[in-house]
């Protein structure tokens, strides 16, 4: 079973304008000990991704666990460390099948039937939210509150990623809920460095 770190940051290129602002993020948090990142890109074309995932790769090395969202063939030719796949995209099987048995397979989930799904397959671990009320998403899902975290926690032995509208005020009651791990994405785009330090502080 793989060990997920409390703090499972998201670099979704929608808050960022600029590329290069991206990249700098993504030191500043790999500086700040941020040790799991996931490239999340819902509007580039195939050619943009890859080329700022491999940027990514290039200035972070092996010193972060790299996790390409939606596209399993990307994080192979990435050279990503896994891929972390949603309801509408490819399934959790058919990701593995591309990416092998060695790299990380996470599963996006919304509710108790989800997880029992993503239980049964290859996924080492899934993704549960939104938690809170999220402005990451066009189209969110219902929140699932704390009682959805405890919930899919009883559903499954697979390391648990809480996600949606985590911040530093509320982080630490999603891991008491029962989380592995938080997934951020707002709160760790202004001051990005410091950001992820507080977070890292209060996850303990």
């Amino acid at each position: 079973m793989i060990h997920l770190p409390r703090l499972y940051a998201i670099l979704d290129t929608s808050c960022f304008t600029q590329v290069g602002a991206l990249l700098s993020t993504a030191k500043e948090l790999s500086a700040a000990g941020v040790t799991l990142l996931q490239y999340r890109n819902k509007s580039g074309n195939a050619r943009e991704m890859l080329a700022e995932a491999q940027e990514l790769k290039r200035i972070l090395g092996n010193s972060v666990t790299l996790i390409m969202n939606d596209r399993a063939d990307l994080a192979l030719v990435a050279g990503f460390d896994g891929v972390h796949v949603g309801q509408d995209d490819l399934s959790p099987e058919g990701a593995r099948n591309v990416v092998g048995p060695n790299l990380w397979l996470g599963v996006s989930t919304h509710n108790p039937e989800q997880v029992r799904e993503a239980d049964k397959t290859s996924a080492d671990y899934i993704a549960v939210g939104p938690v809170f009320a999220t402005a990451s998403k066009a189209n969110p899902d219902p929140v699932i509150g704390l009682e959805g975290v405890r919930r899919a926690r009883a559903l499954t032995q697979k390391p648990l990623v809480a996600i949606g509208g985590t911040t530093r005020a509320n982080c630490r009651s999603v891991l008491e809920a029962g989380a592995d791990s938080v997934a951020v994405i707002s709160d760790l785009v202004r001051e990005s460095g410091k950001s992820a330090e507080e977070f890292l502080r209060i996850l303990g």
